[in-house]
């Protein structure tokens, strides 16, 4: 007979310390006055940007319209307009590999483009890299392209910082390979200040006056409102609301009220403690803060599931064990599906933590603390609360007359 494990020990200090963990969680968040809301709570703007030299601007004063883009491998130059017959001019790059190779093919192709180069035409077309906030009609502005040579020299964080200094207190960080010279950018929106929308030039100019003009190219850009912020964390609370909601129904029509409430108070105590993981480690709360709670709310409750179907197929096979036994019973014969199940799914987060970078990074270190979150919970809070119910639940009272005629 397989040894079943006393789990009911220790719902009681398991209740205290998750007491403990979510009280700390509410003292962070006042004392260090909240999230670290990321520019889709906060208004501001957010910039991805990366240092690389111009290395050619490109116009055109053909008839109609012109468009340049990048594609998935090479560059591509589109003529539309009523004036003539429309065409679409592609270029490989691994047919065309130098900036001189490009440049003559685009000339001889393409009536009415001018090309200026400002780089050495031995550069590498897969050096390229593409501008997101330049305008590919090229009819009035050229369209500048960038490349970045490797083992360029790498740019101190520090020196980033110090050339914004003129326009705030921007949030500077370096995305990915210190050598890839890419640098996120964030300034919240201070309308005192008089900062807004004109904010990406701001930065633009600041960058380029300290590093040099046309060795700045944005990668992306994005500005959220004020309006738009508090909408989507609204929308985020009600959300989590719903969510909740919906798991009480699905659990009462499924299980006794007190499994379905058991079940709530297991993901209601994910939440906070996810919340106190998230405060204590000043992650950014963004929507993908968001994803990784309602992904560990969702692991968490098939866990809980799991178990309380275990539960119940063991109180019909061992009726004669009190509901604490059998608790251990069912905790214990799942705890080797929980630990397998766990621990694979969590090689396959901790790859996530370690191959990747910013935003994917802390969606999957939230995952790892919200699963160990989820597991814990399920064994000490769902099954605690449903011990404590059925310990504590009311008998039926008995009539005055049976009450007389037990004690006669």
């Amino acid at each position: 007979m397989k040894r079943i494990i006393p789990f009911s020990v220790c719902f009681l200090p398991a209740t205290v310390f998750s007491l403990i963990l979510i009280g700390s969680g509410i003292i962070g968040y006042i004392t260090k006055g909240g999230f670290n809301m990321g520019i889709d709570f906060k208004a501001g703007l957010i910039q991805e940007v990366r240092f690389a030299p111009t290395a050619f601007t490109i116009s055109y004063s053909g008839n109609g319209n012109a468009t340049a883009a990048f594609t998935r491998n090479g560059f591509e130059i589109v003529i539309s307009g009523a004036d003539t017959d429309g065409a679409a001019y592609n270029y490989n790059f691994a047919e065309y590999t130098t900036l001189d190779s490009l440049s003559a093919a685009i000339s001889n192709a393409v009536d009415g483009i001018n090309i200026e180069i400002n780089a050495p035409g031995g550069i590498e077309t897969a050096w390229f890299v593409q501008n997101a906030h330049g305008n590919p009609q090229i009819n009035a502005e050229p369209y500048t392209v960038h490349y970045l040579e490797p083992g360029s020299p790498v740019i101190e964080l520090g020196r980033v910082r110090e050339s914004l200094a003129s326009i705030g207190e921007p949030s500077v960080q370096v995305l990915g390979n210190p050598a890839d010279r890419n640098f996120l950018i964030r300034i919240d929106d201070d309308a005192e200040a008089g900062r807004g929308a004109a904010s990406s030039e701001e930065v633009i100019a600041s960058l380029e006056a300290a590093f040099g003009a046309g060795d700045v190219v944005v990668t992306r850009s994005d500005y959220v409102g004020s309006r738009f912020s508090k909408q989507l964390a609204d929308q985020a609370g009600v959300l989590m609301f719903l969510t909740l909601l919906l798991i009480l129904i699905y659990a009462s029509v499924r299980f006794k009220p007190q499994f379905a409430i058991g079940a709530v108070l297991a993901i209601a105590h994910d939440a906070l403690i996810m919340v106190a993981f998230i405060t204590w480690s000043r992650m950014e709360f963004n929507t993908t803060t968001i994803a990784a709670i309602l992904t560990i709310l969702g692991y968490s409750i098939n866990d809980t599931i799991v178990i309380f179907d275990r539960i119940r197929e063991v109180r019909h096979l061992y009726p004669d064990d009190s509901f604490t036994t059998s608790l251990n019973r069912a905790i214990t014969e799942t705890l080797g599906r929980t630990i397998i199940t766990t621990l694979t799914t969590m090689l396959a987060v901790a790859s996530l933590y370690i191959f990747t970078s910013g935003s994917m990074k802390d969606f999957a270190l939230a995952l790892l603390a919200g699963m160990i979150s989820g597991v814990y919970s399920t064994i000490f809070i769902a099954c605690g609360f449903s011990a404590v119910w059925e310990k504590y639940k009311k008998q039926p009272v008995k009539s005055g007359a049976s009450a007389l005629k037990s004690r006669a």
